[in-house]
């Protein structure tokens, strides 16, 4: 039989109740200054944990001194179960939210520290918030007297009848997953399908790849569609690459100064437009006896693919300008033909060997 209810059960019971209350409020204040202290640091992890425990710490120590408050009071027991299970029950949910919030913010800290990128894999982000959730809700069931062996049993064999109506969605899942693990696709590669689409990819998430082209423009790719065909990745193993740009000569000029003054402008090129490699080693390759030129490949450096277009456009400014600086022909396509006397075509001037020149 439980004793009368007394001034000096309130008093005990507002006393653990308010110092609940100013407990949650210091630990609030130190969590504040905990969290300032986070951002001088180098690793972004603190960051997340400390985020996250802003809001359960304060919510603990009131929760705290609430059930210190009831357990004071002399209640019923079926009243004092109440009590203490609704408080357990909320503790655990803050407690599972707050977990969920540190271990997908771990999670999107890692994946943009390996891709070097503001993007992140979400795929991985929502794996990790529905196992943490579906733990903490499971957690409740129990508290609650709720036996969650029948729960799962029934998961179990409905999880089959959900694996067959969404073939289509799990094989995306997995293969994104799939992609992901085998890291040869991250956020931040520039990426080119035999499909067509190229771009850079902004993230990779638990159905599709999204991929931003030149234009800025997003394109949607199923992880499937992605993991099944042929795919050209610029960024790896290495971001940097070559440029090669073809061009030709007339057969008059000297090989020897067009070499030299083709590799002052790679390299004046190399180290004065952004996204050029400046230690890049200028290289001029001659190759074909052309019908009306001699022509060359000359090689450049690139930072990265989208690098490639800016650095052409300069490249070919450039060298035409200094060619034409230093008297090298680039000789426009020409064509000799060979008539029968009186067979020259109409408009043709024909020559006295019966020949006819057209450009």
């Amino acid at each position: 039989m439980n004793r009368a209810l007394t001034a000096h059960d309130l008093i005990v019971a507002g006393v653990w109740l308010v110092a609940g209350v100013v407990a949650g409020l210091l630990l609030r204040l130190l969590m504040r200054w905990l969290a300032k202290h986070a951002t001088r640091t180098r690793w972004t992890g603190d960051d997340v944990v400390v985020d996250a425990l802003r809001p359960l710490v304060p919510c603990a120590a009131i929760t705290a001194g609430a059930a210190a408050a009831a357990a004071a009071l002399p209640l019923k027991a079926r009243i004092e179960q109440t009590v203490t299970q609704t408080l357990t029950v909320l503790l655990i949910l803050v407690a599972t939210l707050t977990a969920a919030r540190v271990v997908t913010g771990l999670v999107r800290s890692l994946a943009q520290s390996r891709s070097g990128v503001a993007g992140s894999a979400t795929i991985f982000v929502n794996i990790t918030r529905v196992v943490v959730l579906a733990m903490g809700f499971l957690v409740v069931l129990q508290t609650l007297g709720i036996s969650i062996a029948p729960l799962l049993t029934a998961l179990g064999v409905g999880g089959l009848a959900v694996a067959l109506a969404l073939q289509d969605t799990l094989a995306n899942l997995f293969a994104g997953v799939h992609i992901l693990a085998s890291k040869t696709v991250q956020p931040g590669d520039y990426v080119r399908l035999t499909s067509g689409e190229e771009g850079y990819v902004v993230d990779i998430n638990w159905r599709n790849t999204v991929v931003e082209d030149l234009s800025k423009n997003l394109v949607i790719i199923p992880n499937k569609q992605l993991a099944g065909t042929n795919m050209t990745n610029f960024s790896r193993p290495e971001q940097q690459m070559t440029l090669t740009v073809q061009v030709g000569v007339g057969y008059d000029s000297d090989l020897e100064h067009v070499e030299r003054v083709t590799s002052e402008v790679v390299a004046n090129v190399m180290t004065g437009v952004s996204g050029a490699l400046p230690d890049h080693e200028p290289a001029v390759r001659f190759h074909t006896f052309g019908d009306s030129r001699i022509g060359f490949t000359v090689i450049l450096g690139v930072g990265e693919f989208s690098d490639q277009y800016r650095i052409k456009h300069e490249f070919i400014k450039q060298l035409h300008k200094r060619y034409q600086e230093e008297g090298i022909r680039i000789p426009a396509p020409t064509r000799t033909v060979a008539l029968h006397p009186g067979g020259t075509a109409p408009g043709i001037p024909a020559q006295r060997d019966g020949s006819a020149t057209f450009s």
